[in-house]
């Protein structure tokens, strides 16, 4: 079967690393954009590249643009994941065989991940999936890719700890193993998905590059430089609380205090699913992962 892959969010952090290793696994890919949208300009030429605009609101729209595709990947950003339901609906009409949707984080199937606010678009997204794939009597299904926070760019913005400051807010001691895939890597994940349809179809895949620990990150930083660190000690539970008393205030609330307390939990708490080991499908989509050598090196060279 001849293979065609729709895009819908290719400019972004994720989407541009996904989109490069669409087109260098030889697929044809179509990248839908909004109408009036300058961001076709960040895109790489490519002879396998197509461009379309749409309008994510418009289902006939979505639908004719979807036409003759195979699988369709949306790697739009948190503040677009609602917004994928008509994205859906046309990927069904149009005979879509697969949605990868905009997952890829934290286990939004843990109990008690799914229950934080921030999450709340990506798990009404997957039971939208769930049931259009139930209803579905032409082969559509999903696949949801769960790869725990970016790793490299988690490190470059100081969303794990910040490197270039020498400083980090350390949860539940630091020692809290947790799995963290590169960008790129995630690119890989999903050309693995379109590589076994089959294997992944209607559920899960969790991919890693590394398990590693806050404390395990800085020492390797400490190793290269010498440089001391400026710690903060802090509790998951206790950032969580602060984060919903953050988003009570309503419009007023500091969004950032309050996604990143919630966050907090989601990442550096087992209870909420963090640790891959014993669920990884790396073998399957053909994720190496790192070694502790490699893990070394990445910090270092963002130090």
């Amino acid at each position: 079967m001849s293979i065609k892959v729709a895009q819908a969010g290719a400019s972004g952090s994720l989407g541009l690393p996904v989109l490069k290793n669409l087109l260098a696994a030889g697929y044809p890919v179509t990248v839908l954009t909004r109408k009036g949208s300058s961001s076709a300009s960040k895109l790489p030429q490519d002879p396998n590249l197509t461009i379309r605009e749409v309008d994510y609101s418009d289902v006939a729209s979505l639908t004719e643009a979807l036409q003759g595709i195979t699988v369709v990947v949306s790697t739009l950003g948190t503040e677009s994941v609602e917004t994928q339901k008509p994205l859906i609906d046309a990927a069904v009409a149009a005979g879509v065989t697969r949605f990868i949707p905009s997952e890829f984080g934290s286990d939004t199937l843990n109990p008690k991940a799914k229950q934080l606010a921030f999450y709340k678009g990506k798990v009404d997204t997957v039971a939208y999936l769930q049931a259009k794939a139930e209803q579905s009597g032409s082969g559509f299904s999903y696949t949801q890719i769960i790869n725990g926070p970016f790793f490299d760019w988690g490190l470059q913005v100081g969303f794990m700890l910040n490197l270039a400051k020498h400083s980090a807010v350390v949860f539940n001691g630091g020692d809290v193993p947790f799995s963290t895939t590169t960008l790129d890597t995630i690119g890989k994940a999903v050309v693995g998905v379109i590589r076994h349809l089959d294997e992944t179809a209607n559920r899960p895949v969790y991919v890693q590059d590394a398990l590693v620990t806050q404390n395990k990150l800085i020492q390797y930083a400490k190793d290269k430089d010498g440089v001391e660190w400026s710690i903060t000690h802090k509790d998951t539970e206790d950032a969580k609380r602060e984060g919903l008393a953050e988003l009570a205030k309503g419009p007023d609330a500091n969004m950032w205090v309050a996604i990143s307390g919630l966050l907090a939990s989601a990442l550096y708490n087992e209870e909420y699913g963090c640790n891959f080991t014993g669920r990884l499908d790396n073998e399957l989509l053909g994720i190496k992962g790192y070694s502790d050598d490699e893990v070394r090196k990445l910090v270092e060279s963002l130090l």
